[in-house]
């Protein structure tokens, strides 16, 4: 064989890098491992009393006291749309604020600026009131489909719809400001209900799901889970008719958390790392 005839050191460099990195004719597919979103560890401090005709859909703390708005589906007529302080020591309401039921569905709550905000499910509606004196000071439109739940970052408040989507509003007028997609590992992330504002990050309920999430609200990406399932086949175990977990609050001076459930007989104090 001649120097013309004899394979180039190229031709056989890249034979031989084929030859290592070719098809694979096993039939086996590369898969891709998506990570698990982390788990949040948690540890349950005390419980107390929760009226349990209390079908919740926002949980918050103002001055030291937690407040709580419920709804009040057709399908259960003990259900009234409440808002008002909760005595952690009994489980009663002082109540202050109650929709008109054959009108109106109550959803979530948040209090800024000694203003209390009160979503209503679909009537495109938030209730504006004094925070301290409860009078009626207005109400604003909401551009959203459906209302769910309320919180707020100190500036601006912040609204879930029972989508993937959160949506930023002002205060004054509850226009839009901006809209965040909550995704899990790049995945739209549904039916995000009453919301917490803690440290910096969003703290959601999933609708029918017995978990919190961890949103980080610079690009609406789930970062953290809390698996509250134990707590809530406690409630359903001990009161019939007990429904989903929702309600979510915390004291940002004492930092306490506390979580309930819809129809439970119990709020609970929970501790994990925030």
């Amino acid at each position: 064989m001649d120097y013309l005839s004899r394979p180039s050191p190229i031709l056989i460099a890249a034979i031989i890098l084929f030859s290592c990195n070719g098809p694979d004719k096993s039939g086996e597919s590369t898969v891709t491992t998506v990570p698990p979103i982390p788990a949040i560890n948690y540890a349950v401090v005390k419980s107390f009393p929760h009226d349990n005709t209390f079908f919740t859909e926002g949980l918050l703390i103002h001055n030291g006291q937690l407040f709580e708005s419920t709804g009040s589906p057709d399908d259960l007529p003990q259900t009234r749309s409440l808002v008002g302080p909760v005595d952690t020591a009994t489980g009663k309401m002082a109540i202050k604020i109650e929709l008109d039921r054959k009108k109106y569905f109550g959803e979530g709550i948040v209090i800024l600026h000694n203003k209390l905000y009160l979503l209503t499910y679909k009537n495109r509606t938030c209730f504006v009131y004094d925070a301290t004196t409860f009078k009626p000071l207005g109400q604003f439109r909401y551009q959203n489909i459906e209302g769910w739940g309320l919180t707020t970052n100190g500036t601006d408040i912040i609204m879930s719809d029972g989508t993937d989507k959160i949506t930023f509003v002002h205060p004054d007028n509850f226009t839009p400001i901006k809209q965040l997609t909550v995704t899990e590992n790049g995945t739209p992330r549904k039916y995000i209900n009453e919301l917490e504002y803690i440290n910096g990050f969003i703290y959601a309920n999933i609708w029918q799901l017995d978990e919190i999430v961890k949103i980080d609200p610079s690009n609406g990406k789930i970062v953290g889970r809390l698996d509250l399932s134990s707590l809530s086949n406690e409630a359903k175990g001990r009161q019939k008719g007990a429904e989903a977990l929702n309600g979510i609050a915390w004291d940002s001076v004492t930092d306490k958390i506390y979580v309930t459930g819809k129809l439970w007989n119990k709020i609970y104090q929970v501790s994990f790392p925030h």
